[in-house]
């Protein structure tokens, strides 16, 4: 049944490497996790750190790893690679927020700047599996350095290359506690997280966490923060009751799509009604699938928040993948509506609508992925998915267009030279599709750097 959830082209909960044809981050499958739900929440969360930290919000790319291991790392610039099992482990907001802030602080230091700008142009998908020693690191046209990963194996990756200096995990974890200051938040968080990995420095390499293994943890550290949250004027200042809320919502999402079936229910057994378990388990059933305790559970949530966009999205993606496609409309419009700026959501929502094989809803279906292709354009499923819906209207033109968009993010060059050379011919010479198609055709042209 988990390979059945992994199916569906557009779903409340993916793993966009293999929904947008991206090979798998690593030999061990490593995928990345697609949420509105969760990038909302991490984004909530971690905005008013990267402000403090004097970083642009809006530049930092936060990718959430679907792996159990406790990690969290920075590559790339400014790409942030959180693990589902941190965000899984952490008891409350204020921990996931504390280690955000920590990594914050090695973007602002400009800590393995050396690393970063040899990843710099590297797509997250090839930074992952760099850093797990998966063959991917040969895109960022340093050979030397893939081969040896690979022939060191996954482990160091990470350690060779992404492992700090005590000096530089000492700064960023003063950088984390003035930033936590500075926005009113205790640094309380951030000494849980620790307390939880301490005693990890004495154990051998093998069976340390990688969030150890890469940010060397000293007791020294561990006093440093324990003496600023005795000292700080922050430190019984409960975060607002909301981010809670969203952090137990985040979790049991994580663990109701990520975790066994089993485990789940049996982690979240009936008795427990909280919104979090009700959550969880309306996910383990239908993924079962059982939609007839999966969607008592869903409406059940729904009556308490009837404009969720997200509980929505849940039972129209519950719906729609169970040929359910006309009752899963309806959901889908009312999340699109209450939560407008989701270029996820709006997809959803046109691809039910170009599954109910009605030319009727293709304008409309265009019109959101025309708004999802702005927000997201270099997802390559919203540009196939444009495709369809404007081959199916009659427009040739846009469709060759946006399916060479998607071949020339995907890294097929031929096929988004044939498709853009169609573009070209099609639409009037100096309009802004033949000014695009051009863009593409000389984008397929352009020579590697050596």
């Amino acid at each position: 049944m988990f390979k059945r959830f992994l199916i569906p082209v557009l779903a409340a909960f993916v793993w966009f490497v293999s929904l947008d044809g991206i090979s798998n981050a690593s030999a061990k499958g490593i995928r990345f996790i697609r949420d509105a739900e969760i990038e909302r929440t991490i984004r909530i969360f971690a905005t008013p750190v990267f402000e403090a930290a004097g970083l642009d919000p809006t530049a930092v790319k936060v990718y959430i790893v679907n792996d159990n291991g406790i990690n969290a790392f920075v590559a790339g610039g400014q790409k942030l690679f959180i693990n589902s099992g941190l965000l899984k482990q952490s008891d409350n907001a204020g921990q996931a927020i504390g280690v955000i802030a920590h990594e914050a602080g090695h973007i602002a230091g400009g800590h393995l700047i050396r690393t970063h700008e040899a990843l710099s142009n590297a797509s997250a998908k090839s930074i992952l599996g760099y850093v797990l020693g998966g063959a991917a690191a040969i895109a960022t046209g340093r050979g030397d350095l893939a081969s040896a990963i690979i022939l060191g194996g996954q482990h160091i990756g990470a350690r060779a290359f992404l492992k700090y200096s005590r000096g530089q995990e000492a700064a960023a974890d003063q950088a984390a506690m003035t930033y936590l200051d500075e926005i009113g938040a205790s640094s309380k968080g951030l000494s849980e997280f620790f307390d939880k990995l301490a005693g990890q420095e004495l154990l051998s390499v093998g069976r340390q966490s990688a969030y150890v293994r890469t940010h060397p943890l000293s007791r020294d550290r561990i006093a440093a923060v324990e003496d600023h949250v005795q000292k700080s004027p922050y430190t019984s200042k409960a975060l607002p009751e909301r981010y809670e809320i969203l952090m137990n919502r985040m979790r049991g999402k994580l663990r109701g799509f990520t975790d066994s079936i089993v485990q789940t229910l049996r982690r979240y057994p009936k008795t427990d009604q909280s919104v979090e378990a009700r959550y969880a388990r309306a996910i383990a059933y239908y993924r079962r699938p059982d939609l007839d305790r999966a969607l008592p559970l869903i409406d059940s949530l729904l009556a308490e928040a009837p404009d969720d966009p997200f509980f929505l999205e849940l039972k129209g993606q519950m719906l729609f993948e169970n040929g359910r496609l006309t009752e899963a409309l309806d959901p889908y419009e009312k999340a699109v509506r209450n939560y407008p700026s989701s270029g996820l959501l709006r997809a959803d929502l046109a691809r039910v609508q170009i599954e109910l094989g009605d030319p009727a809803y293709l304008e409309d279906a265009i019109g959101h992925l025309r708004v999802a292709s702005r927000v997201e354009p270099n997802r390559a499923f919203n540009w196939r998915l444009l495709a369809i819906a404007q081959g199916r209207s009659g427009d040739t033109a846009g469709s060759a267009l946006s399916l060479a968009h998607e071949a020339l993010l995907q890294g097929r060059k031929p096929d988004a030279r044939f498709h853009a050379g169609k573009a070209e011919g099609l639409f009037p010479r100096g309009s802004p599709g033949w000014l695009q198609a051009e863009d593409i055709l000389n984008a397929t042209r352009k020579k590697k750097k050596k």
